[in-house]
């Protein structure tokens, strides 16, 4: 054989059109499973040695290439048993070319050959299965002193010998090795060995991958590092192709389950996803329910990554799968309103709105938000159901027009879902929530909006408006025209029947009709004009929205969460504005105090100042003093200095009036809106050295026209005039006098001083000021001496206590 190599490699590098022709027995002639004669083939190799099966050859005296006969007949004991024999180039054989050899290989030689092959064959599997023990035997060795990054170079090996090595233990243990090979495999990492798993499984058929593969991937399940688990995570999606189908929903679902339960996000998001690969291999439907339950879980998971996979990827393939949407639909609002309805009340007095409203807790918040989203996702196959069963639908349309509501009595139980159990179940979750409860009302919103816009105007305009419309108490303006009468007595129960649910329908069940109905992008005139009914239109003939500004008002404000209403509400507003109606003035007042947190710098400079200016000039007082609130509100929330000017300006006006009323009121709102604007708005420390202290020593004077709580408070304050903060003065009144305790910013060392008061100190910045600053310090005294004589020193004796003015 060596010698037969070294001259097939130097035929290889010379030069010329030499040739070997060699007629050969077919190599699969000789293998271990067949035994049949096979055709003689003949080929030719130009320049190169490159045939695969090996040819052994003797050389006779004068350096020719031949044989000495069939008594010397080579014999190649390669595995693939393949012996071919040849004779020598000479007379009656010559040719014009002496480079070129013929071999040729006799009938009765072949037979021998075939003959002597099992053996040959056997030696050589002989010598294959004991490679594969050493390289078995040496892997476990090698693997620890192999770096990490390099690992995966050994997969080849440790494949070949698990699919080739004999010994079940042996094989056990180097797919052990090969789950094992990296400690924390990441992420390419365990793509590389998962492929690696894959291709075993391809190769050892499905029961040694029952038997061998699956058994690692359960040991692993409890392993210390998530990296591994989440290894097994990926091989059960992986996997399941190349195991029976009974195995897939028994061992590899039990697998899942426990991951399900896995601490790691990580690994519970990847058992998520494979398990969304799994479902359409199950072989029947006998697990649907434990599937089902596993949905649930998943979607309500703590981890909104888990989330948004089971979402995304395994509410489709349960819907897919299964086909039972109707059942998961079932479940899905129970669920929703259990969440809610097993969560306390805010009152324990019967008879009270809030008896009927739930404090929810973070845990039943974040379920009530993922069911909803659920509910959302499930949409495409509510519609799509909805319209293959229609009777007089073309299944191409994807709307519900005007004419296929128009079918009278006839049945259609997909489509009379939606108006008939969902909205129902969302209006009575709806009237469980505090008006507080924003985020879960805008998840109901977005519903409501994505509902209409794949069902059509039709069916926003002739059945989501009337169900709305008589749930929210306004049972004059529904039009049921297009429901059956089979399901028209069952729409106009939603209906509040007494005063309570009245007022709570208008708290719970209108903001849903303005944003989520009405805000419909085909429903903004509709808006408009229903807007106007509520706030200017309904308050003059005394219906139901004259008793109830204040929850209608609270309605408006969540709609102004959606900025593309913002255009309509303030065009209302300035109605109400430019009334002459003193109530509709008032609202206005409030209500721009309550879209304040939902407006930006802008539309607060164009729109919310100059309409509370305005209002602040009126005459009426009660229009006046509700203004102040407002634009107290607008310092809090905006510090942009000609927002904060403007409403200095206005301030002083009040100021100005001499009002004790509008005193007091400008107080509260700054006492709010200090701590939170800027430097503005406070009070100079003069201010308060020269007028605030000795006003409160004089008050001292007279303690028997004090209310004691008042009383307490001044003490505290007299004993720190000596050498204590104005911040701690600040304090000790914000706690006894009443008011916000936020007022103590007025006096506080680090918001408002930022020095302490006592003995003859002053205030070393003084002589430094322009004389800019001083004037503007004149003013700030100023406006203090105003608010001391406007009857702050009133409020220090508790005026409203015994009404008695001291001597």
């Amino acid at each position: 054989m060596g010698e037969a190599a070294a001259l097939i490699n130097e035929h290889e590098n010379l030069k010329g059109t030499e040739s070997i022709t060699i007629k050969l027995v077919s190599a699969a002639a000789l293998t271990e499973n067949t035994r049949k004669d096979h055709k003689n083939t003949e080929s030719t190799i130009e320049g190169s040695p490159g045939s695969e099966a090996p040819v052994s050859c003797s050389t006779a005296g004068g350096g020719g290439y031949g044989t000495s006969g069939e008594d010397e007949s080579g014999t190649d004991t390669s595995p693939e048993g393949i012996s071919v024999n040849g004779t020598q180039h000479g007379a009656g054989n010559s040719q014009e070319n002496s480079g070129s050899i013929s071999v040729y290989v006799s009938e009765d030689k072949v037979n021998t050959e075939i003959v002597e092959s099992p053996s040959i064959h056997k030696s050589s599997y002989k010598m294959a299965l004991e490679t594969i023990k050493i390289v078995s035997d040496a892997l476990p060795k090698i693997v620890p002193y192999v770096l990490i990054n390099h690992r995966e170079e050994l997969l080849p090996l440790i494949i070949c010998a698990i699919e080739r090595h004999p010994d079940s233990d042996v094989r056990d243990s180097l797919t052990h090795t090969l789950f094992n090979l990296i400690k924390r495999p990441d992420g390419q990492q365990r793509l590389i060995i998962m492929d690696a798993c894959v291709e075993l499984a391809t190769s050892v058929g499905e029961m040694r991958t029952e038997t061998e593969l699956l058994p690692q991937c359960w040991e692993q399940i409890n392993h210390q590092y998530e990296e591994r688990r989440l290894l097994v995570a990926q091989s059960c999606g992986e996997l399941a192709i190349y195991v029976r189908p009974e195995i897939r929903d028994s061992l590899i679902l039990s697998i899942v389950q426990q991951l399900v339960e896995d601490s790691a996000t990580v690994v519970r998001e990847a058992a998520t996803h494979n398990l969304a690969l799994l479902l359409p291999l199950f072989p029947n439907m006998d697990k649907y329910y434990k599937v089902e339950e596993l949905l649930f879980q998943l979607v309500r998971d703590p981890s909104g990554v888990v989330v948004d996979v089971a979402l995304r990827e395994l509410v489709p393939a349960v819907v897919g799968w299964g086909g039972k949407l109707d059942q998961i639909l079932r479940v899905l609002l129970s669920h929703i309103l259990a969440s809610a309805q097993r969560c306390p009340s805010v009152s324990g007095v019967e008879g009270t709105i809030d008896s009927h409203l739930r404090v929810l807790g973070e845990q039943e918040r974040w379920t009530i938000e993922v069911l909803l989203r659920m509910l959302t996702e499930l949409l495409p196959f509510i519609h799509q159901k909805a319209i293959e069963t229609c009777p007089s639908i073309d299944p191409s349309e994807n709307y519900i027009s005007e004419s296929s509501l128009k079918l009278g009595e006839t049945e259609w139980s997909a489509f009379e879902w939606m108006h008939t159990e969902c909205l129902p179940d969302l209006i009575k979750l709806a009237c469980l929530l505090p008006a507080k409860e924003d985020s879960l009302r805008t998840v109901i919103t977005k519903y409501l909006l994505a509902v209409s816009g794949r069902y059509g105007k039709d069916y926003l305009e002739h059945i989501m408006l009337p169900v709305f419309l008589i749930a929210a108490g306004d049972i004059d303006s529904g039009d049921f025209t297009y429901f059956p009468l089979s399901i028209q007595s069952k729409v106009r129960g939603f209906r509040p029947k007494t005063s309570v649910a009245e007022k709570i329908a208008i708290i719970c069940v209108l903001p849903l009709l303005l944003s989520g109905i009405l805000g419909s992008p085909s429903s903004r005139q509709q808006l408009e004009e229903y807007l106007r009914k509520l706030l200017i239109q309904n308050t003059k003939d005394g219906s139901f929205s004259m008793h109830h500004t204040a929850e209608i008002i609270d309605a408006i404000r969540f709609l102004c969460i959606f900025e593309e209403h913002h255009g309509v509400i303030f065009h209302i507003l300035w109605e109400m504005v430019a009334s002459s109606d003193t109530n509709l003035k008032t609202s206005a007042a409030a209500l721009l105090k309550a879209l304040v947190p939902y407006v930006g710098v802008k539309v607060a400079s164009t729109h919310v100042l100059p309409a509370l200016i305005t209002l602040g000039s009126d005459q009426n007082s009660a229009v006046k003093y509700a203004s102040i609130d407002a634009l107290g509100a607008v310092a809090q929330h905006f510090k942009s200095d000609m927002v904060v000017d403007k409403i200095h300006i206005q301030m002083d006006a009040f100021l100005e009036d001499g009002s004790h009323e509008a005193t007091i009121s400008v107080i509260r709102a700054l006492a709010v809106a200090v701590p939170h604007s800027t430097d503005r708005l406070h009070l100079p420390a003069t201010s308060v050295r020269d007028l605030l202290l000795p006003s409160i020593q004089n008050l001292l004077k007279d303690l028997d026209a004090l209310d004691p709580a008042h009383k307490e408070a001044l003490e505290v304050i007299g004993r720190e005039r000596s050498g204590g903060t104005l911040e701690s003065i600040g304090k000790a009144m914000g706690a006894h006098l009443g008011i916000a305790t936020s007022v103590s910013s007025f006096f506080g060392e680090s918001n408002l001083l930022g020095k302490k008061e006592g003995g003859e100190q002053h205030d070393p910045a003084a002589a430094s000021v322009p004389p800019q600053v001083g004037l503007q310090t004149q003013q700030e005294n100023t406006r203090f001496g105003r608010i001391m004589r406007g009857g702050f020193g009133d409020m220090l004796r508790g005026k409203a206590k015994g009404g008695d003015e001291p001597s």
